[in-house]
């Protein structure tokens, strides 16, 4: 699905690039997301959050 319209960003790509550790200020800077009408912003930051939590539940889940 995408997410930034003005620049054809997907969903997809957002989750990719949060795996890889990238915050808000990088997605806007790499993939201009919300960078014009700014109504993607608010999917992109919960998609963010998302894969944080995802990923800090599946690093907590694996044995020491």
């Amino acid at each position: 699905m995408y997410i930034c319209v003005c620049n054809a960003v997907t969903e997809r790509e957002i989750r990719q690039c949060a795996q890889l550790g990238y915050n808000l200020g990088d997605l806007r800077e790499r993939l201009g997301v919300a960078k014009n009408c700014g109504k993607c912003k608010h999917a992109a930051k919960l998609i963010l959050r998302e894969e944080r939590s995802a990923d800090g539940e599946s690093s907590r889940m694996q044995p020491a």
